[in-house]
């Protein structure tokens, strides 16, 4: 494997455990204003995801570092066409994180309501924004001559974009709820629960119509043939075991199989991509790939060796904070940080 694959190969990596990771996240923050009935739940809520949102983006300043150094033309093409988009998401995670920190700085009603509802469209904006983003990496964007993005933001919103935008607001939102599950103490817990059953049936509606339009949209058959294979296939059926296991209550299990859905979710649109980054709506010949939109071989290769010593010692870290913070959020006052 030449060193454009493996940095491709780490930057879907990096993406996919952001996803994970920033998607109970961004979940806990939609669900947020819906599913407390009191201030100190409020508290509870937040605090599920205080010690942990901040550590969570780092996966997604690594993507776009990685991006940046390993394919810079990717990277300039992307921040150039996706330029409002990203800005939007850029605002709304800015305004999310000054929300978590001020949001209890003052017993005001109306100053907490207001903060959270800025963690709603601060989580919300993101959720939506990143499928619409990774569905027209694959259905292609106008790409013209020296990689330049010819289109404007309203090139980027089609219906598929759109059901892409609704797969991962509703994925996401899944994986907050079952999240919340785990970590609030039983009775709020099993209220929870009672609303991820509620959501789990959108999200594989809408996860189903997407993979109906993949095919209308884009050239996987081209790329994965008729029968995609195990991966998109996977991200069905591990969907349905999510559903299955939020009804009989194991929220341990529902949480694994729908990061599984996540990954071959995912994994697909990477598989699709490859060894394309970017497709062109225009011509084909005006594709960004990993061999003309990469670093030189000695910068991929210095990369290659930080990586290897410095991601590991990333992710024992942060596997360490979850550990430290693994038991259930309480009612007590003396608890809540947030």
């Amino acid at each position: 494997m030449n060193y454009e694959s493996i940095w491709f190969l780490l930057i879907a990596v990096l993406f996919i455990g952001y996803f994970i990771l920033e998607g109970f996240d961004f979940g806990v923050g939609i669900l947020l204003p819906f599913v407390a009935k009191s201030d100190t739940e409020r508290r509870m809520v937040i605090n599920t995801i205080g010690p942990h949102w901040d550590g969570n983006e780092v996966w997604l300043i690594t993507a776009g570092g990685a991006m940046f150094a390993a394919f810079p033309d990717w990277y300039a093409t992307l921040f150039s066409g996706f330029y409002i988009a990203l800005f939007l998401m850029l605002i709304s995670l800015i305004l999310r994180g000054v929300a978590f920190e001020f949001r209890s700085k003052v017993g005001d009603i109306k100053w907490r309501k207001f903060w959270d509802w800025s963690i709603f469209f601060g989580s919300i904006i993101p959720a939506i924004l990143w499928g619409v983003a990774f569905t027209n990496f694959i259905r292609g964007v106008p790409i013209g001559e020296n990689f330049i993005y010819v289109g404007n933001f309203w090139d980027l919103i089609n219906i598929y974009s759109i059901i892409g935008g609704l797969v991962t607001l509703t994925g996401f939102t899944v994986q907050g709820a079952i999240f919340l599950s785990m970590k609030l103490e039983k009775p709020f817990a099993n209220r929870i629960n009672n609303i991820a059953m509620k959501l789990w049936l959108p999200n594989i509606l809408v996860l189903l119509l997407f993979v109906i339009e993949t095919y209308f949209f884009t050239d996987i058959i081209d790329q994965l043939g008729v029968n995609p294979g195990v991966v998109p296939i996977g991200a069905v059926l591990s969907l349905f075991a999510v559903g299955w296991f939020i009804k009989i209550k194991r929220n341990g299990w529902a949480f694994f199989m729908n990061c599984l859905a996540i990954i071959f979710s995912a994994s697909t649109i990477f598989l699709i991509l490859y060894p394309r980054v970017l497709v062109s709506s225009i011509d084909p010949i005006y594709n960004l790939t990993i061999m003309n939109s990469a670093s030189g071989e000695y910068t991929l290769r210095i990369m290659t060796i930080i990586a290897l010593i410095f991601v590991p010692i990333v992710i024992a870290y942060q596997a360490w904070t979850y550990w430290v913070f693994r038991k259930r959020i309480t009612s007590d006052p003396k608890t809540l940080h947030y």
